[in-house]
């Protein structure tokens, strides 16, 4: 920059850009997870689960509040809250005797459990959760039914069908795949066999010959000596003549 010309200064839309991302930027919302809906049976107990996610530490300060609105009610009443290490169960409805605290703010858990469930305990259970400094969030709700029984779901049916249908598929999937694995190797050990006789049929006239050959100078000398012993006996006879007629 030349010495006397004027200092530039930032750029509007700069200074608009900064002061957004640094103060306008909301910060990252907590979010809240519980089942979409549990099933009990009168008389006995059910576990409420809550769990979060955020993007700060767990605080020491943070908190679980549980909500509960009857079914058919319009208002939500608080039922539970965990602050400051401890739980505090309200005093007044009929959960005040009930309710049983099993969270464990470390390892992000805010459940509980209602006990002696009656046909009462219908309706909507929320569960908010607050970890300083993030403490912007939407809660969630989990819808409680209690039935004199609890009847068997369609997707735990459908998923047991589904798992006995795949479990079949694979038992025979395994049964073929040991038949033919059964199967190429007795063919391997027909065909190592087959190759063996063959070689053995190729060698076996090399070896007859062999002996052929052995055999011939056997045969001949067999021959030669049954001639010699022939032509011996000829001259001996023949000597034995000439003697005798000597002597007459």
């Amino acid at each position: 920059m030349a010495p006397g010309a004027p200092s530039s200064s930032p750029s509007p839309i700069l200074a608009v850009l900064l002061f957004s991302s640094l103060v306008l930027s909301p910060a990252q919302a907590i979010v809240v997870y519980t089942d979409r809906e549990v099933h009990g049976a009168v008389g006995s107990r059910v576990t409420l689960h809550c769990s979060f996610w955020s993007s700060e530490w767990v605080s020491d300060d943070i908190s679980f509040t549980w909500r509960y609105q009857p079914e058919g009610g319009r208002d939500a009443i608080s039922i539970f809250h965990y602050a400051k290490g401890q739980p505090y169960i309200d005093e007044v409805g009929t959960f005040k005797e009930r309710i049983q605290w099993v969270g464990d703010p470390r390892w992000k858990d805010g459940s509980i459990v209602i006990h002696n469930l009656d046909y009462s305990d219908n309706g909507t259970f929320t569960c908010d959760v607050k970890n300083p400094p993030d403490i912007v969030g939407k809660t969630s709700q989990v819808t409680l039914y209690v039935f004199e029984k609890v009847p068997t779901r369609y997707g735990v049916v459908l998923g047991a069908v589904i798992g006995g249908v795949l479990g079949v598929v694979l038992l025979l999937l395994l049964v073929f795949y040991v038949v033919r694995y059964c199967w190429l190797r007795r063919q391997a050990a027909l065909q190592r066999r087959l190759s063996a006789m063959e070689k053995g049929k190729l060698h076996k006239p090399a070896k007859d010959s062999s002996k052929r050959g052995r055999q011939t100078p056997v045969l001949y000398a067999m021959l030669d000596h049954s001639r010699s012993t022939k032509a011996a006996s000829e001259k001996k006879a023949k000597g034995l003549g000439e003697s005798r007629k000597d002597k007459k």
